[in-house]
């Protein structure tokens, strides 16, 4: 199973962005989360396809583009032209999943999907074989500095059988 060290940005302090970057690089980190945040999907705003594109000018990275905003279908092409690497959606939010599905990969993009901490494992069912992330979120959405939840232990332990079982 491939492991892959994320790190967020979302409580990144901008005034010094370039800096905070490299030294995720040099960490070993393997690509870049952005949070992005509409305040309608989740309570919090963070930033738009403007500061995916400054950042795509100063990290190498591969960067993931959470959208965590309702009606992602009319902004995934934004954020894909603005340089993010993979776009990576909420079930909760999308009316027509597999369709949005096939328009990242064919834009030529990786494609994640993005679970609450509430919606169920079986929803992924039919198209685990699709997409390239899994993001279990172990908060509730919407803040960084949140407590993990303790039960989603078990729901990630849930998604690493499915996930072994889809690749036999």
């Amino acid at each position: 199973m491939l492991r892959t060290l994320a790190p967020s940005i979302l409580d990144a302090d901008f005034t010094c962005i370039e800096k905070e970057l490299k030294m995720l690089e040099e960490e070993g980190a393997d690509l870049i989360h952005l949070d992005i945040m509409d305040g309608r999907f989740v309570p919090n705003i963070s930033f738009g396809a403007k500061v995916v594109e400054s950042i795509r000018k100063i990290t190498s990275l591969p960067l993931d583009a959470h959208l965590m905003i309702e009606n992602p279908e009319n902004h995934i092409e934004s954020f894909i032209k603005a340089g993010s690497d993979y776009i990576t959606i909420h079930y909760e939010v999308s009316r027509h999943l597999d369709r949005d599905i096939q328009f990242i990969k064919n834009m030529g993009i990786k494609c994640g999907i993005a679970l609450n901490p509430t919606t169920p494992l079986n929803v992924i069912e039919y198209i685990i074989n699709k997409i390239d992330i899994l993001l279990l979120m172990t908060v509730n959405p919407g803040y960084g500095g949140q407590e993990f939840i303790p039960q989603m232990m078990s729901k990630i332990k849930k998604a690493k059988d499915i996930i072994n079982n889809q690749n036999k």
